[in-house]
């Protein structure tokens, strides 16, 4: 393989396009591809910046890939999303638990399928838009969270592996988002740079996952009705179903108490949904399953971390220890809203040294 070729994900959005100028302006050779993973028909596509991966958008992806003068290839992984992220998607929800699907899509598609092509590519290197860095300690590769701690994505990429990491590239790592898009604009790509940002998953472009679980999912049309349920299992009234709420929710119960009150605990099993107050979803410890460490080997003995239990939760003081299968964590203060089915991840200090799916 030639050390110089490195394929490039293109979105068509701003953060691809500036980090395949940015590898171009290195001296990399680039191969660009995209990847047709969910139809979406979204007309806000082309007006915000999300990885909807619509047409419009591929197409956007290959205008760049072009005037940049790099080949481009358009790569259908519809069956190997449905059957990954997707199933996940719904299958958590029916569980009623709460997915992270782009956890599921950067290990399975973006560090997958995305691998395997630059191999068949002979490309040493794979690149992403990602904003996070990438350090080596012993010859062992692991995550740093980005400069720009607004953008920072460190958190939905801990199951990579340090073989994933060895031959990947994060250009965004040492800018913020501020400077991206300037450097858009320097190079003539002013509409790309003043693109608005979406945080809607990428193929529920309408922010609403039951409609989505409605269109793609009959288990989830044929879940009835159930009991809200107080913390001691007397009954408060009735829900729609299970699958339409999730940890943490006060909004939208349709439900009144006489005070405010929050989901905080969902049982699939008997439709049961139950619902307390604040600090009802104070936890002071979790279980996670499925964890994965890069940085560091598997924690057999105690680790001081910050962990965080959602994308945008501060860091809170923990210590971890792997017991068999899972790892527990132990704060060192109340934490709230704790979900099972999202990702726990761990730190030291900007290091991201691994993680787990909550139980």
């Amino acid at each position: 393989m030639s050390k110089d070729r490195v394929l490039m994900a293109m979105s068509g959005g701003i953060d691809s396009t500036v980090s395949a100028m940015l590898l171009i302006e290195q001296g990399y050779e680039l191969e660009g591809v995209t990847f047709r993973s969910w139809d979406s028909i979204s007309k806000a596509c082309m007006e915000r910046e999300t990885g909807c991966c619509s047409v419009d958008s591929i197409f956007e992806a290959k205008h760049v890939a072009e005037n940049l003068g790099f080949n481009h290839q358009i790569l259908d992984i519809r069956e190997l999303f449905r059957n990954t992220v997707i199933s996940n998607f719904i299958s958590e929800y029916l569980k009623g638990r709460t997915p992270n699907p782009c956890v599921v899509c950067n290990k399975l598609i973006k560090w997958g399928a995305l691998l395997d092509l630059a191999d068949k590519l002979d490309c040493k290197f794979i690149a992403t838009g990602h904003y996070a860095r990438i350090g080596c300690v012993n010859g062992r590769h692991f995550i740093s969270k980005g400069i720009d701690t607004t953008k920072d994505q460190s958190y939905f990429l801990w199951q990579l592996t340090p073989e994933n990491l060895s031959r990947t590239l994060f250009p965004l790592g040492e800018f913020t988002k501020q400077q991206v898009r300037q450097m858009a604009a320097d190079r003539g790509y002013i509409k790309l740079s003043q693109k608005r940002e979406s945080q809607e998953i990428c193929f529920v472009p309408d922010n609403d996952y039951r409609n989505f679980l409605r269109q793609n999912s009959a288990e989830y049309s044929a879940v009835g009705p159930g009991n809200f349920i107080s913390p001691d299992g007397r009954v408060l009234g009735q829900h729609k179903g299970y699958p339409n709420y999730t940890i943490g929710q006060r909004k939208g119960l349709e439900i009144a108490l006489g005070q405010p009150m929050y989901v905080s605990h969902i049982d699939h099993t008997t439709n049961t949904v139950t619902l307390g107050t604040r600090d009802d979803l104070l936890s002071q410890s979790l279980t996670a399953s499925d964890y994965n460490f890069t940085k560091l080997e598997i924690p057999q003995t105690p680790v001081e971390v910050t962990a965080r239990v959602r994308y945008r939760s501060k860091g809170i003081p923990a210590t971890i220890v792997a017991q068999g299968e899972k790892v527990v964590v132990d704060f060192c203060e109340p934490v709230e809203s704790v979900s099972p089915g999202q990702s726990v991840v761990f730190y030291q200090g900007d290091d991201m040294i691994g993680g787990g799916i909550i139980d």
